[in-house]
């Protein structure tokens, strides 16, 4: 009886999990399409953004060149990793981890890298082995293009002042509620296009100057990727989570079903040795 009492035990325990990952999941499935309409809509609009000041920028020479556009010897680099603040959403704080150490250990291997964590699971590991001169993963807690925005212009100061010669950010780019791709883009300085490209597609007649409107949208567009990035992750860490929660609990499901079915071997088994005793105390006292 025993055996019985702890099968009864761990379906209890079993079926309370399987309740909770089921929950889990429909959360997560409800906060991932909220957040993959707002990335699905915002990312043309910044990709295209971006290709345009790309563009100008390539387009400008010498002392018209933007400051944001500036190559440098590098030899001091900043990486904005952007995880989560919640685990349970299988290998996506891992993916950003491994992403990270990609990064310092072969890519720059021999810079200085330092760090700017957005997300508490991210920020736990590398803040034990490098610098990490900002933890901003109180951004998910209102996560608007204002609090972004804060993020964005500190790290065009970092670059502006000489802190850093480059900076890039790694995150997990949204493709699907099952799939999510690590990515690493580059956000200062910014990445130039071919002066070909750029002067064929730019025969206009710009007012104000073309330098004007380099300097007044290139912050704009800076804050804009960021965000996307930002919103990118979001988006991918609850579908993560969907699809964790819901392998979770299929996996609890099939552990209930085969405790279920040795509790009732068990209890059969119980039941039949009772039955034995029974009978075989009869035959006993009929001798």
């Amino acid at each position: 009886m025993a055996n019985l009492k702890e099968l009864r035990s761990r379906i209890t325990s079993v079926s309370s999990t399987m309740q909770i990952t089921s929950a889990m999941k429909m959360v997560s499935a409800a906060k991932l399409n909220k957040a993959q309409m707002a990335i699905t809509a915002m990312r043309p609009y910044a990709d295209k953004l971006t290709e345009l000041l790309q563009s100008l920028s390539a387009s400008l020479e010498g002392d018209s060149a933007s400051t944001y556009a500036e190559q440098r010897d590098i030899n001091k680099v900043l990486v904005v990793a952007i995880a989560s603040n919640r685990g349970l959403a299988g290998a996506f704080n891992t993916n950003i981890i491994k992403g990270a150490r990609e990064l310092y250990e072969n890519v720059y291997a021999g810079k200085q890298v330092d760090f700017v964590t957005i997300g508490k699971k991210v920020n736990d590991v590398v803040s034990k082995t490098h610098t990490v001169i900002a933890n901003k993963s109180e951004v998910f807690d209102d996560l608007t293009f204002a609090n972004v925005a804060v993020i964005a212009e500190e790290l065009m100061q970092l670059f502006t002042d000489g802190s850093y010669d480059k900076i890039v950010v790694v995150y997990n780019k949204f493709k699907n509620a099952a799939t999510q791709v690590v990515t690493t883009e580059q956000f200062l300085p910014i990445v130039p296009v071919a002066n070909e490209t750029a002067s064929a597609n730019l025969d206009y007649i710009f007012e104000p100057s073309k330098e004007e409107i380099v300097e007044e949208l290139i912050p704009k567009s800076l804050k804009t990727q960021l965000y996307k990035a930002i919103r990118d992750s979001f988006a991918s860490e609850h579908g993560a989570r969907m699809t964790a929660m819901h392998k979770a609990t299929d996996n609890a499901t099939e552990l209930r079903d085969a405790l279920k079915l040795s509790y009732n071997k068990a209890r059969q088994a119980s039941i039949t040795n009772e039955i034995l005793e029974i009978v075989g105390g009869a035959e006993a006292l009929n001798n």
